[in-house]
């Protein structure tokens, strides 16, 4: 039976359960758990990071804690008993562990190892932590390293900034706001600014001396040197070198190392040097030989100096070297230093070019201890300190230092009868009291240990010496009374024997008689003459001598006329001993009474450090002579004492502060001071009024703290010790002091008189004085004084100086002791708040004000309950009837004050704002009910509550701010929250009942509501993004706040009645903003106000179009900025649109009358917010360009289609373009920016400043605009389409004789024209991509889009790019159609193959001699269609011939816009599928065979061919194909009884097949011929064994002889331009090349053949073939998806899927290794060539239709079922065609089109021989049983009556697109129908002349021309002012041709009953085509 748990509540799982038994529930190790119920060794519970699923687990799997229990029951929460630092490691361990890996998969290497150092840090700390073995103060540096790693950790992973005291987190509901304020601002502060520090060391260790003429031991010392006041500021750092030039002491690095200890801040200047001495130990020349003399002397070596302030900006751990210099002369030895510093180069040199000494320095910061903890292994490994010479800036109490400076200065010496100088050195030593050498008290400096002894340098042979040397010497204290130091001086020979002769002596004693120490300076010795034996043992023979010129007796004038002396200088740095008689006269004032009076006057002047060393002794002497003689030096006393009060505020003596406390508790005796004190404190007092001077009485005042001190500790004593007599005489006498400072407070003084700064001074210090008097008088009797004596202030001050030091004053009191005690706090609240007032409603001093409020409101707490007591309830009523008013003004001031330039000062101005806002919280966080029903009817009329409401809410909107609080603050933000829910709950009821009905105030309402949003919408309370911890920690705290405040809006509204039309439409958008925030229950209370609004705005206008824009408006605004959600979206597809899964507002509406409307309104802006949120999505970033264009697209034509929103629309054409123009799509990016232009108009009408548009007209923008598109264009290749702007603007500028601008504009159109000739263009690729699936973005789901691939891209490339944009899309390996289940699967998948361009502008495609860089870009701009072939086998399959089976089926897809356009991808608006029938099929394939045996052909004639090996592998797969049976499976097929039996509709398409294949062995046969005359030697086996088997072939045929028509013309071919002579080879071409007919000019007659033929040749071919072929399309031979018979080489056609036999796919010009890889998925696009030897499938031709010629029902092929794929021409040096690049394009998007002009065709005469010219096109030869919408097919150009041949010449039949005048007719000669020459025979046969046809000029020759029906590359609006006619020029005219070529008669030349024989021209021939005005249109 499960029992309710008592004590078992709380755990944490030892094991992972998996929880597989009944009701189990599944735990990891770690999980902790809260217990329910328990049942025989099993629990019931749940894991706390999910409390929603309960079940049961083993209790052995448990370890049970200790836990409180809160709110026992159903309900109950459980709080573990443990350290609070403990809970947070483990709730901060489990969040970061799931950040931890997020940062791995987001590659954030660095922070993810840091982390996870500081993880384990953390983990090993917290072990430390539980086990509880650590001490207290370890556990204490534990908590705080723990916390200070947490911290780091939150920072950096943008966590929140926890509150803490004392390592604990602090509840915000336990202390005052505030109080966490300021913990929030502690913590933040400390992250922020480390404090600076004020003392800082030098670190100096030495490598090594490098230099080449080393030899001898070195002596280096270091000091620190004030190069500004010339004087050292340290003593030495002291290191022995050896003969190598390194330490002597290498193990021991105290002797290598060093620390400068204890510089000021001021000692790192430019100007403070490291200088470094060098001296060398040896002889006394460096360069002297060896001799027997084993004397070493100290000789100068050289100096190095380097500034401190270079150390400043290097880098730490650099070494440095330091160049070592030496000087010139020897005697300038002592300021070598100075003169390297002042750069005297004169006096010194370096020492050598390779000298150097190598030290490491390194300045170091901060306290000496804290240096300690942080460089430990420094101070472990050993380190001598080096210290300052005098005090460190801060001396500390407990400092033990005696350390005496000597400075050997210089000396002056006599010859000594000697002819040179002599070469002196001393040696220093100290000697006791009795004379004894004092052992090891001799230092050089720090580094080495002190000596018995010390030797100077030695001067090379010099009398007057200067060596500036420095000593020191540490004589212990007790040792100083009684010594002497002893300076002997001896010449040192430089013989042979190297002898040091003593010469002379000086000394000095340490102490005089009295006490004092040698005074510090300068001091000349005498030097005592001696033998040099002498000995100077006797010293008290010596000492009675005197030592100092100075202090000899005046009669004594042989010592004082010697020339010899000796200079030292003496600095003496002592705790213990002074030299100052004054102080020692004070001290032992009971020996000298009558200089008492002199020694006090004298103290003033002593030196502050001489009195703090004696501090103690000093102040038991003044008490003492104040006990003894008060009255006669009790002023006295009390001045001197003033002097040592006010000598401890100094900065450098500050911390003997405590060493004065420490008197007065425990060593202090003067019980009877205090009325001494008393009364010369108050004499003093009695006399500020009237005295002149008042400095002081200041300094006085200044040391009232410390006076107030004395005064109480004495009285205490005396009551101690008398048992408390006399107390009323000291109360009475403490009362007549406070009257006298009342009085002398309350005078009215200007600012600038003494007595106001008097009172400032006693302001700022009686605050310190409370503390005192609590120890005697009672807290009421304190706060009386304290009252009276501020109340006495005068309330109108006039000194500004002293308003602060008042508020400085009130803010002391505040913060005191006296304050914190309610009794005093009711006494002084009101003195408070009056000064407070007074001075926020002045705006002054806020920074103050802000301090003194937040420590007011930090002692008012509410109890547990929520009550408050009595006493701080009244507390609250006066600070808020007082101050709330106030305080809401002034943060509505400050928030709206600019804010301060100096970062300092912004600092201080956030700062204050904080506070006054935690002020603001914690006031409204103490009111209760009593006091919000007081605030509110304490207003005297409606006016000032409106006043004090609008101000209210402004005031919670700033809170609300983002930039209120930091970021990571979010404890405190929530507490504001809190805050101001409650209120806003409060003043609501305030609302209701004084501003509804006839007293409605709109202002008051909008405010409230507008509050109530953006309380909603603030970041830190949308839970919905916080992890799942911090959430629920939220919601157990506060709730969700955003459903309380909705559920208050609500409710309001409801209230309002008819007044809320008042809020139609303004609170649309903000309660729609509501809407959006992911909260349920949220959605559901905010409904209803939609529908009521739409409701009341149908009652008052009879419609909601208000409301509808309104939503529309907000709905684009707030999804741009990433609001809303993904279960809008569902909520969208599932028809309840807009608001949720509640009583919809959809369902509401419907009830209504007006539902249909409503309905309407719903459904768009469902449309819409499907849109929005797409958009927002791709906008995301990381999103590819394309989904973002597409998705932007798709939104800017909903808001023109469906909104007609034009701003919006505008708005989304511009984010367009940056779109395009960012991913360099310009061409797209120019159709994008044609949409706005197409919006302006040229006219004057002025346009606002709008996006980056400035203010300008009309006309200035659409010109900018113009210009930008024309450039784009230009990037992008798309120049045709930048003419016709170009021209646009031209005309613009010539109306306005503009004609400057006009010159630029034609000189940038005949730029773009020479750019389409002369610049290549990339051909793009186009592929069909398919969407399906519900996963995808709605603007492309179940949607199929053509798309124009990138520059170079191929199939392969775009369909990898297609899945790295969709990364969960599934590729599709099929073309077919997918079903519905696809459709509706929840997924993504991706169906991609290539499609080929069907071109509109067939008339210029078909144009002869129109260049293949003007045709490029009708090919593949302007594409509405596209289409993809897929064969099938119809019926059964024969397995023996399967061609009677294979038929194809032709999908043509119809797109929305055209490509290119405004974007890359278009929507297929429509499918056409046709079938192609086996015959039809079979017709195609041998068509495109032939023509590119045709193109192989001409080009290896022309030599365009490097190499013959494309046409041999074309000669060879078509003859072993049909060696294998390839010609001969279509006999069979075709050809048999039985399928003419059955299929008599196809008697002209079986002809027209046996026809082919006839032409076909035709080309085969002269192809042999040129293929013999150009093959290699090594190929000739193989030509061999084609010709071989080409002769099996035509037997197979049962070709014996070929026809009259086919031997007529061998293969002819046309040349390319008219306008370029490349077409000088002959007309009719032998294999050979040697004969032929007379070489002639003629225009091309093949659109863009690159081919050199001559144009009979050409025309003969076409007579072959039954139509003239472009190159492309010669080479578009790859067969259709049908079987190729003429190809043994089976590769993948690209548009032909899996589902063919590999049979069925044929490329017969590729080569093994060229086939694709890819023919599973069958869905290729065209491929480029790979070489000249190899040329690649190319994509199907883009066959145009031709115009039709008589009988119609020839057999022709449908242009747009030519084959798949074309061969690429072999690039050539000359062919315009060889290389072409792909032609950016252009769109129909929008319903015209850009239409490149071209010039009208010139008229022409009845009898002109270009009558009979048609364009000649290229078709296949297959017909479609199915209707189809292709343009009727055109019969051969060349047909005519009867059995004459019609002249063929060429033509160019051009569209009027072309861009550039082009010929339209190209008229061969007025004599076209001649003969030919007899002797222009062809190398074939002619037929009889009688077969020549008639003349050209004869009527029944003219055919009728059809009307072109083609549609324009663009259509567009035409303009009012039709083109002027261009004229032809002269330079384009075509000349006379006099002879032209006779054509052989073709296979179908009787067929020709259906021509028109009438001489008229067709009267739809196409007319000129006026200039188009504008380029798009919406």
């Amino acid at each position: 039976m499960w029992i309710p748990t008592e004590h078992e509540k709380y755990g944490v799982v030892l094991a992972s359960f998996r929880g597989t038994v009944q009701h189990g529930l599944p735990l990891e190790i770690g999980d902790t758990v809260q217990i329910l119920e328990k049942c025989e060794g099993w629990y019931r519970g749940f894991i706390l990071k999910n409390p929603n699923f309960k079940g049961i687990f083993p209790s052995s799997y448990i370890h049970l804690k200790n836990a409180h229990v809160k709110n026992k029951g159903q309900f109950e929460t459980v709080i573990p008993v443990e350290d609070s630092v403990i809970t947070e490691m483990t709730s901060t361990l489990r969040d970061w562990g799931a950040m931890w890996k997020q940062l791995y998969v987001k590659n954030e290497g660095d922070l993810f190892h840091r982390l996870w150092h500081v993880m384990n840090e953390i983990l090993d700390l917290r072990r430390q932590v539980l086990v509880g073995h650590l001490t207290h103060d370890r556990m204490r540096d534990v908590k705080q390293h723990i916390t200070a790693r947490l911290d780091w950790g939150n920072e950096q992973l943008g966590l929140d900034l926890v509150p803490r005291r004392e390592f604990s987190m602090v509840d915000p509901d336990e202390i005052s706001v505030t109080e966490l304020y300021r913990l929030m601002e502690h913590r933040h502060r400390k992250k922020e600014t480390p404090a600076a520090a004020s003392t800082h060391h030098l670190f100096v260790h030495v490598k090594s001396l490098m230099s080449a003429n080393l030899g001898e031991e070195l002596e280096v010392f270091f000091h620190i040197y004030d190069g500004r006041e010339n004087r050292p500021l340290s003593e030495r750092f002291f290191v022995k070198l050896n003969k190598s030039g390194l330490p002597k002491s290498p193990e021991k690095t105290e002797r290598q190392c060093t620390l400068f200890v204890d510089l000021g801040s001021s000692d790192l200047r430019k100007d403070v040097y490291i200088v470094v001495h060098i001296v060398r130990i040896g002889r006394m020349g460096a360069g002297e030989k060896k001799n027997l003399c084993s004397v070493q002397y100290r000789r100068p070596f050289g100096c190095a100096v380097v500034s401190i302030a270079d150390l400043l900006t290097a880098d730490s751990k650099d070494d440095h070297l330091l160049k070592v210099y030496a000087c010139n002369t020897e005697s300038e030895w002592h300021q070598i230093h100075e003169n390297i510093i002042k750069k005297a180069n004169s006096r010194y040199n370096l020492s050598g070019s390779n000298t150097g000494l190598a030290v490491a320095l390194q300045l170091l910061h901060g306290d000496i201890e804290q240096l300690r903890r942080e460089y430990m292994v420094l101070f472990t490994r050993g380190v001598s300190i080096t210290r300052k010479l005098g005090f460190s800036d801060v001396i500390m109490p407990g400092e033990m230092r005696n350390d005496l400076y000597i400075t050997l200065e210089k000396g002056e010496f006599e010859k000594g009868g000697k002819s040179v100088a002599r070469n002196v050195e001393i040696t220093v030593y100290v000697l006791d009291i009795d004379g004894q050498i004092l052992k090891t008290h001799v230092a050089a400096g720090s580094g080495e240990p002190g000596g018995d002894e010390y030797h100077s340098l030695v001067l090379y042979h010099n009398n007057s010496p200067r060596w500036a040397e420095q000593i020191k010497l540490p004589i212990p204290v007790d040792m100083f009374r009684g010594s002497h130091v002893r300076f002997e001086f001896r010449h040192c020979s430089t013989k042979d024997k190297g002898e040091k002769k003593l010469f002379g002596y000086s000394f000095v004693p340490l102490m005089q008689e009295d006490g004092r120490t040698l005074p510090d300076g300068t001091h000349e010795l005498i030097i005592h003459k001696c033998e040099e034996n002498t000995s100077l043992a006797d010293y008290p023979r010596y000492l009675k001598l005197p030592f100092s010129k100075a202090n000899l007796p005046s009669n004594n004038q042989t010592l004082k006329g010697t020339k010899e002396s000796f200079w030292i200088t003496s600095f003496l740095c002592s705790t213990k001993l002074t030299q100052n008689g004054d102080m020692l006269d004070l001290l032992k004032w009971r020996a000298h009474p009558e200089r008492i009076n002199d020694s006090l006057s004298k103290l003033k002047e002593i030196d502050g450090s001489e009195i703090v060393k004696f501090l103690q002794d000093t102040l038991d002497t003044l008490f003492g002579i104040l006990d003894e003689s008060s009255q006669r030096y009790g002023l006295k006393v009390f001045d001197s004492l003033v002097h040592i009060i006010n000598l401890l505020q100094d900065s450098k003596f500050q911390h003997f502060k405590p060493v004065m406390d420490t008197y007065i508790e425990s060593h202090f005796a003067g019980a009877l001071s205090y009325r001494d004190l008393i009364k010369v404190l108050k004499w003093y007092v009695d006399r500020i009024v009237d005295a002149e001077h008042q400095d002081h009485i200041q300094q006085v005042l200044k040391a009232s703290e410390y006076i107030f001190k004395y005064i109480i500790q004495s009285r205490r004593l005396f009551s101690l010790a008398t048992g408390g007599q006399n107390e009323e005489e000291f109360r009475v006498c403490i009362h007549e002091l406070f009257m006298s400072i009342r009085f002398f407070l309350s005078q009215e003084n200007k600012s600038t008189t003494p007595v106001a700064q008097t009172q400032a001074v006693f302001l700022r210090t009686f605050p310190a004085v409370y503390g005192e008097l609590l120890k005697i008088f009672t807290v009421r009797e304190v706060a009386g004084f304290v009252r009276e004596t501020l109340g006495s202030l005068p309330t109108a001050v006039h000194a500004d100086c002293l308003e602060a030091v008042k508020l400085q004053c009130i803010a002391k009191t505040v913060e005191s002791q006296l304050y914190t005690n309610p009794e005093s706090r009711c006494i002084l609240l009101p003195v408070v708040l009056r000064v407070l007032q007074a001075h926020m409603q002045e705006q002054r001093d806020l920074v103050m004000c802000a301090r003194i409020l937040t420590s007011m409101l930090s002692l008012i707490k509410k109890e547990e309950n929520g009550t408050a007591e009595p006493v701080v309830s009244e507390e609250v009523e006066l600070i808020v009837e007082s101050l709330l008013g106030v305080l809401l003004r002034t943060i509505l001031e400050i928030s709206n004050r600019p804010q301060p330039a100096g970062p300092a000062m912004r600092l201080q101005f956030q700062d204050v704002t904080g506070e006054f806002v935690a002020c603001l919280l914690a006031l409204l966080r103490q009111m209760s009910d009593r006091h919000y029903q007081q605030l509110l009817q304490a207003f005297s009329s409606k006016d000032n509550l409106r006043d004090f409401l609008l101000q209210i809410f402004t005031v919670f909107r700033i809170l609300i701010r983002p930039e209120m609080f930091s970021k990571d603050w979010t404890v405190m933000r929530l507490v504001t929250n809190n805050v101001i829910i409650t209120t806003v709950l409060y003043l609501s009821d305030a609302l209701r009942k004084n501003f509804l009905n006839d007293k409605f105030d709109y202002k008051v309402w909008d405010s409230y509501f507008y509050l109530s949003v953006i309380f909603i919408n603030q970041p830190c309370l949308q839970l919905e993004s916080f992890s799942p911890s911090k959430r629920k920690k939220i919601l157990e705290k506060y709730g969700d706040m955003r459903v309380m405040m909705g559920c208050e809006i609500f409710s309001m509204w409801q209230n309002l009645g008819e007044h809320k039309l008042n809020f139609i439409p303004a609170m649309i958008g903000p309660f729609l903003e509501v809407t959006l925030v992911p909260q349920p229950d949220l959605r559901n209370v905010m409904i209803p106000i939609f529908h009521d609004m739409m409701d009341w705005e149908q009652r008052r206008s009879g419609n909601f179009k208000q409301v509808e824009a309104k939503l529309i408006d907000k709905l684009d605004s707030l999804m741009s900025e990433g609001k809303g959600d993904e279960t809008y979206r569902e909520l969208f597809n599932s028809i309840i649109p807009l608001f949720g899964p509640y009583p919809s507002l959809l369902k509401k509406i419907e009830r209504e009358t007006w539902r249909e409307s409503g309905i309407s309104l719903i459904a768009t802006v469902t449309r819409l917010m499907e849109r929005l949120l797409d958009y927002r999505d791709c906008m995301k970033l990381g999103e590819v360009d394309g989904k973002k264009i597409g998705c932007t697209v798709s939104l800017l034509n909903f808001y023109k289609t469906e909104l007609n929103k034009e701003e919006m629309y505008i708005r989304y054409i511009h984010k367009l373009y940056d779109l395009h123009f960012k991913a360099q799509n310009y061409t797209e990016a120019s159709y994008t920016l044609l949409l706005y232009d197409e919006l302006l108009e040229w006219s004057e009408r002025p346009l606002r400043e709008f996006l980056n548009y400035p203010m300008q007209s009309e006309w200035q923008r659409k010109e900018y605009l113009h210009l930008t598109i024309v450039q784009n264009f230009d990037r992008g290749k798309c120049w045709e389409n930048g003419i016709i702007l170009c021209r646009e603007l031209a005309d613009q500028y010539e109306s306005y004789y503009d004609y400057r601008n006009l010159s630029k504009m034609r000189m940038m159109e005949a730029s773009l024209y020479d750019k389409i000739m002369d610049q290549q263009r990339l051909e793009p690729e186009f592929f069909r991509v398919g969407f399906y699936g519900k996963k995808f973005p709605f603007f492309l789901r179940n949607k199929e889009f053509v798309c124009r691939g990138h520059d170079y891209e191929r199939l392969e490339a775009f369909q990898q790019r297609m899945l790295n944009e969709f990364p969960h899309a599934i590729a599709m390996q099929h073309v077919n159609q997918p079903d519905q289940t696809i459709y509706q699967a929840d997924a993504q998948y991706l169906q991609i193959y290539a499609v080929t361009p069907i071109p509109e502008s067939q008339d210029v495609l078909q144009r002869d001699g129109v260049p293949d860089n003007i045709k490029s870009f009708y090919k593949f701009n302007h594409i509405w269609r596209f289409r993809y072939d897929r064969p099938f086998h119809k019926g059964t399959k024969d397995k023996e011939n399967e061609f009677k089976s294979l038929w194809v089926e032709r999908t043509t897809l119809t797109l929305v816009q055209s490509l290119p356009g405004i974007s890359r991808w278009f929507e297929v608006d429509k499918r056409e599928l046709v079938e192609v029938s086996p015959l039809e099929n079979a017709i195609e394939v041998i068509e495109n065979k032939n023509l590119q045996l045709r193109t192989l052909i001409t080009q290896c004639q022309s030599r365009q061919m490097q190499n013959i090996n494309p046409l041999t592998m074309c000669l060879n797969g078509v003859i072993d194909a049909a060696v294998n049976g390839g010609l001969a499976r279509y006999q069979e097929a075709f050809f048999v009884k039985d399928y003419v039996m059955n299929h008599p509709e196809d008697g002209e398409k079986i002809g027209r097949l046996r026809e082919l294949m006839f032409e076909q062995a035709h080309i085969l046969e002269y192809g042999l011929a040129v293929h013999e005359k150009f093959v290699p030697q090594d190929m000739r086996p193989l030509h061999k064994k084609l010709v071989d088997q080409f002769h099996l072939m035509k037997s197979s045929l049962g070709i014996q002889e070929f026809p009259a028509y086919v031997r007529a013309s061998p293969v002819h071919f046309t040349n390319g331009s008219p306008r370029t002579c490349r077409n000088s080879v002959p007309n009719i071409i032998s294999p050979d090349g040697g004969r032929g007919l007379a070489r002639r000019s003629y225009p091309a007659v093949n659109r863009y053949s690159s081919s050199s033929l001559s144009s009979q040749a050409s025309n003969e071919v076409s007579n072959i073939t039954g139509q003239s072929e472009s190159s492309d399309e010669v080479f578009n031979m790859q067969p259709s998806p049908s079987t190729s018979s003429l190809s043994s080489n089976h590769s993948a056609s690209p548009n032909v899927t899996s589902s063919a036999p590999s049979s069925a796919r044929g490329s017969p010009q590729m080569a093994e290794k060229h086939k694709h890889s890819r023919e599973n998925a069958c869905l290729s696009p065209r491929d480029r060539p790979v070489s000249a030897i190899f040329p690649n499938p190319m994509d199907p031709a883009q066959r145009a239709a031709p115009h039709q010629i008589g009988d119609a029902t020839l057999p022709r092929s449908d242009p747009n079922l030519s084959a798949p794929d074309k061969v690429r021409p072999t690039p050539s040096s000359w062919s315009l065609d060889s290389v072409k690049e792909g032609a950016p394009s252009f769109s129909d998007s929008f319903g015209k089109m850009l239409c490149p002009p071209v010039p009208p065709r010139p008229p022409y005469s009845a009898g002109s021989s270009a009558k009979n010219m048609r364009s000649q096109s290229p078709v296949s030869a297959s017909r479609s049983p199915q209707k189809t919408t292709v343009p009727p097919f055109t019969p051969s150009p060349t047909e005519c009556q009867s059995t004459s041949l019609v002249s063929n010449s060429p033509v160019l039949s051009g569209s009027y697109s072309s861009g550039i005048s082009s010929l339209s007719r190209c008229s061969v000669s007025e004599a076209s129908g001649t003969e030919l020459p007899v002797g222009d025979h062809p190398a074939y046969p002619l037929p009889p002349p009688s077969t020549l046809p008639n003349s050209v000029s004869s009527s029944s020759d003219e055919p009728i021309r059809r009307e072109n029906k083609t549609p324009p590359p663009y259509s567009v609006y035409e303009r009012n002012n039709p083109r002027r006619p261009v004229p032809l020029p002269h330079s384009l005219s075509i000349p006379p041709q006099a002879d032209p070529p006779a054509l052989p008669p073709k296979p179908h030349q009787l067929r020709t009953g259906s021509m028109k024989l009438d001489g008229t021209s067709d009267p739809r021939v196409p007319r000129p085509r006026p200039l188009p005005r504008k380029v798009s249109q919406l």
